[in-house]
């Protein structure tokens, strides 16, 4: 009987658990259709979410339609010597040339590209690559320091043009492409947004430096500057030209000149050689809330005007120190890179418009803009820019001071041939290669004569006489 009992329980134990394992098998098959779909539904699934995603950030069109018009620049330029009375007396060894590379945008099919100025300042020899790998030489129209653009011209026809957009309509958090040839790498393009408009980070060397840049995250590194950012529709809104970085190579921002400023620094560029910028004769701030109080604005808008130069632009049309000008022609300008950039779109001897608020009132006042001198003449090219200086003429007081004759005074220095050579601020030019100078034009006639070497004698304030000499070469 306990035998019988013994086997009864077993076989009991062992149906319940093949019942058991087969339950269990049939739940788990059940679990694993339910979480895996099927081929049919995953490959559905997958394409919706690839065709959404392509349509939203799709940029082959804008990359087909410009890629082609961006060429690869490569330079030559003789290594840097500093010269000395030795090397003006006697011939130097020939220096080991250095080589760069850069990007440029071709503008009109029969060959003029825009770049920047410091892909070919100081160039000997420049070359461009197309796309298909032709090759030509290229020749300089003309440069503009002040907003680092330059204009090339090659001998070809029927070249691919990038259609210029409007930077004005460019919107921040908006897609754009930056093309070029980074690192040597030709014909490269990267996406990013832009992140910003009329940046201004004090990189611009000249004169009359304005920077309005169009800041965005599309990765661009050394190689890329000079070529184009484009909209998505493949138009041009800018000229790449500086990254912000720490290391040399892209961190994370770059930066564009606006076509806004392009457009009007390569026409006068092709018309004249150099271009016709207009100033406004006025000294400006961006507003703040302290200057907003002190004039009882109910709100910060507009450039703060903190002074107003002597028969300049401004002063004539009825500005004063103290009023905010809030527009250009029909633009709003709420920083000092906004005013620049806008005022730069125009010519000297044009009327325009502006907008200021005055003694709490809001004002419109004409104004005829004016060149650098003074007038609305045109402004042709010459030498003197390479110098990177401007000059004043020496008054009888402080000729007979001095116990000079003749002379011409080094008011203000830029990054040029005079700074690179040592010269200071004050320094009074009275010979070029032991021609007299009485009037600016004497150096600009001192440099046309010049042959390769440049020798200047001089004067300090305090009596103490300088010698300097470069090559023009």
């Amino acid at each position: 009987m306990k035998v019988k009992n013994v086997i009864f329980v077993l076989l009991i134990a062992t149906f319940g658990g093949i019942v058991a394992i087969a339950g269990n098998k049939l739940l788990f098959d059940k679990e694993q259709t339910i979480s895996k779909p099927n081929d049919a539904t995953y490959s559905s699934a997958r394409f919706v979410n690839q065709s959404l995603t392509s349509s939203a950030i799709d940029f082959t069109e804008a990359a087909e339609k410009t890629i082609h018009g961006v060429v690869h620049i490569k330079t030559t330029t003789e290594g840097e010597q500093g010269y000395t009375i030795y090397d003006f007396l006697f011939k130097q060894q020939p220096s080991t040339p250095n080589y760069g590379i850069g990007s440029g945008v071709i503008i009109s099919s029969d060959g003029y590209i825009v770049t920047n100025n410091h892909v070919v300042e100081m160039s000997s020899d420049i070359e461009v690559v197309l796309n298909d790998k032709r090759s030509f030489k290229a020749k300089v129209i003309g440069t503009d320091p002040s907003t680092d653009l330059a204009l090339l011209k090659i001998d070809a026809t029927d070249l691919p043009v990038i259609p210029i957009g409007n930077s004005d309509d460019v919107k921040i958090g908006q897609w754009v492409l930056a093309v070029g040839n980074p690192f040597n790498l030709t014909s490269t393009v990267t996406a990013g947004i832009v992140s910003a408009k009329g940046r201004n980070i004090n990189i611009v060397q000249g004169q009359y430096p304005i920077e309005a840049f169009i800041q965005t995250d599309a990765a661009v590194n050394p190689g890329n500057s000079g070529g184009a950012l484009v909209n998505t529709a493949g138009e041009l809104i800018g000229i790449n030209a500086a990254i912000a970085t720490q290391t040399g190579s892209y961190s994370g921002y770059s930066f564009a000149i606006p076509t806004s400023i392009v457009t009007k620094v390569v026409s006068d560029l092709k018309q004249f050689g150099v271009v016709q910028r207009a100033v406004l004769g006025v000294a400006i701030l961006d507003m703040t809330d302290e200057l907003a109080k002190s004039l009882n604005m109910d709100k910060i808008e507009g450039v703060y005007v903190d002074e107003v130069i002597k028969d300049g632009t401004a002063e004539k049309g009825g500005i004063m120190k103290n009023d905010v000008i809030t527009k250009i022609g029909e633009r709003n300008v709420n920083t000092v890179a906004e005013l620049q950039e806008q005022v730069s779109t125009y010519k000297p001897g044009d009327k325009v418009e502006i907008t200021i608020i005055h003694n709490n009132g809001i004002k419109k006042v004409q104004v005829i803009l004016q060149n650098r001198v003074g007038n609305t003449e045109v402004v042709g090219s010459d030498n003197l820019s390479v110098l990177g200086a401007t000059f004043t003429a020496l008054s009888k007081k402080e000729k007979e001071n001095l116990g000079l004759t003749c002379g011409v005074k080094v008011n203000q220095l830029v990054p040029g041939k005079l700074l690179k050579a040592g010269v200071r601020e004050g320094y009074i030019i009275t010979h070029i290669n032991k021609i007299p100078v009485n009037t600016v034009d004497d150096i600009a006639k001192g440099l046309q004569d010049a042959n390769g070497g440049v020798y200047l004698r001089g004067v300090y304030s305090n009596g103490l006489v300088e010698y300097y000499a470069f090559g023009m070469d």
